[in-house]
């Protein structure tokens, strides 16, 4: 469930509501390191809608408890509750100072007296207020043990986050054109923190930030300066020129950018920090992504060696299979010609999957994409002289490469023994189904593909094995082919596979590959 499911429920708040507080829980974890302590989003656990409330403004019933929605711990130091906090209720003894930050929406501190309120330290209740509405409240929770010395670092980190609260407070922060997500190598507090004023100029370095700045080759004074001066000098020559770099070092857009000195990455964040009457500085945060940088590198070196690897063996296996096609022409006998053409779409087939591999990213495959190609092929080719239709039900989806190449092999030789001896020189058609399933002792999904033709079927004979249990034809004999699918369903799938009579006529072969190891 959704940590806004409360507020939906009351019909007071509307999308654009719920997205302004995900984005704030989504960067939260910034006013946390911060202001090194917890924080907790709240909502009333008897909350009276405005329609209801007589004032025309939603707000927490008298003597109602708060609820906590969401909760955050401070990467920066101790947290100050040791148990997740979600879904308890708030101390009794805060629910007056809260319903009065509800209702003021004004920022508000309290000093509880029980243990489970954060007795170490006040407690800021901050009324998260938009278009004039409060949508929550935001609790921080702040230890410090006796006679700590307050440092420099911990001033101006608690004063940038207490003017975030205020931002919050007033509904300016976050930015709904402020990048969103995740994204690999993005800076925090920890990594480094740097704070301007209203000038653009630097009032603040953190010790992870000075360093970063000093391998990025910036020499001399940092106090007083802007980082628009220092920065652009001792970067690369002829880079990329990022057109975010400039309003990011300035602090004036919420954004990032990176930067690349002669042997060092620099990625920053910015953080514009202002109130209703103007500009106030900003917070920016760097991080020194050389390592990082360097081993997206060596995968993406990687990742091209494996796909040419993939393209060379698809052009060896191409090669073989256009020398079997010769020497099956020249094949005098019908028996020898049709081994060789059997042995030429088996080598086919595991060049297809190489062909994919080779075009992709990743090493998993479009499953779907690639056996439609090869379904039909097989059909097409197993009887070239008789009308086959060929029909797929469901999605495969992707498949790492150890499933794609067996269960590949597999289809073709279930397809064309379908054709080749259920259909028999006559019109029908092959279906192709395919479904996910839980595993019944809940171990993972399993894969279940089924193989089916309208021919003349296989008696009433139900044959299912889920070893390398041989499976035999009436009468003993058996092709390659079957050898081929039990051994491989067998051992590179470690599933089962069951033989049984098609409802309505015809044979049905079920193949349950496990997915997860």
């Amino acid at each position: 469930m959704a940590f806004t499911e409360p507020l939906r429920d009351t019909k007071d708040f509307g999308p654009g509501d719920y997205e302004w507080l995900h984005l704030l829980v989504g960067d939260w974890q910034l006013i946390s390191d911060l202001a090194f302590g917890d924080l907790i989003l709240s909502f009333p656990a008897d909350y009276i809608p405005a329609a209801g409330s007589g004032n025309g403004r939603g707000m927490p019933a008298p003597g109602s408890s708060f609820r906590v929605l969401a909760h955050v711990r401070p990467a920066t130091g101790p947290t100050v509750f040791h148990k997740d906090m979600v879904g308890e209720l708030l101390p009794d003894e805060l629910s007056g100072p809260l319903r009065a930050a509800w209702v003021g929406r004004r920022i508000e501190r309290v000093r509880p007296s029980g243990e489970g309120a954060g007795a170490s330290g006040p407690v800021k209740v901050v009324p998260l207020v938009r278009k004039g509405r409060t949508l929550a409240l935001l609790t921080l929770h702040a230890g410090r043990a006796p006679g700590q010395v307050v440092s420099r670092q911990e001033i101006v980190y608690r004063e940038t986050a207490d003017a975030l609260l205020r931002m919050a407070n007033e509904g300016l922060w976050p930015d709904f054109s402020a990048p969103t997500g995740s994204r690999r190598g993005a800076p925090r507090v920890g990594d480094g923190a740097i704070r301007l004023d209203a000038e653009d100029r630097v009032t603040y370095v953190s010790p992870n930030a000075e360093s970063a700045l000093r391998r990025l080759g910036i020499d001399g004074e940092l106090l007083g300066e802007r980082l628009m001066d220092l920065v652009p000098p001792v970067l690369v020559p002829g880079a990329d020129s990022d057109e975010t770099l400039a309003p990011v070092l300035s602090g004036r857009t919420a954004w990032r950018s990176e930067v690349e000195g002669a042997r060092v990455s620099v990625n920053f964040r910015s953080v514009p920090l202002r109130d209703r009457s103007g500009r106030l500085g900003a917070v920016l945060l760097c991080r020194d992504v050389t390592e990082l940088r360097r081993r997206d590198l060596e995968l993406v070196s990687k990742d091209a060696t494996v796909r040419e690897i993939h393209h060379r063996v698809k052009n060896n296996l191409q090669t073989v299979s256009a020398l079997l096609r010769l020497q099956a022409r020249r094949m005098t006998t019908d028996e020898a010609r049709h081994g060789l053409e059997q042995a030429m779409r088996r080598v086919a087939t595991i060049a297809m999957v190489h062909e994919t591999l080779s075009q992709g990213f990743t090493q998993n495959v479009d499953f779907d994409e690639l056996i439609a190609r090869q379904f039909r092929l097989a059909a097409e080719v197993a009887a070239p002289e008789q009308t086959v239709h060929t029909r797929i039900i469901g999605e495969f989806g992707e498949l790492p490469t150890r499933l794609a190449t067996p269960l590949a092999l597999v289809i073709n030789e279930l397809v064309t023994n379908a054709v080749e001896h259920g259909l028999a020189g006559r019109t029908g058609t092959v279906t192709l189904e395919a479904s996910r399933v839980q595993d019944e002792d809940g171990a993972g999904q399993l894969l279940e593909v089924v193989v089916s033709d309208d021919g003349a079927g296989m008696g009433d004979v139900v044959i299912e094995e889920s070893g390398v249990g041989a499976f035999r034809r009436a009468g003993g004999g058996e092709g390659l082919g079957m050898q081929i699918v039990r051994t491989l369903v067998a051992g590179e799938l470690g599933g089962w596979i069951r033989w049984e009579p098609r409802q309505g006529g015809g044979t049905e072969v079920t193949v349950c590959a496990r997915l997860d190891d």
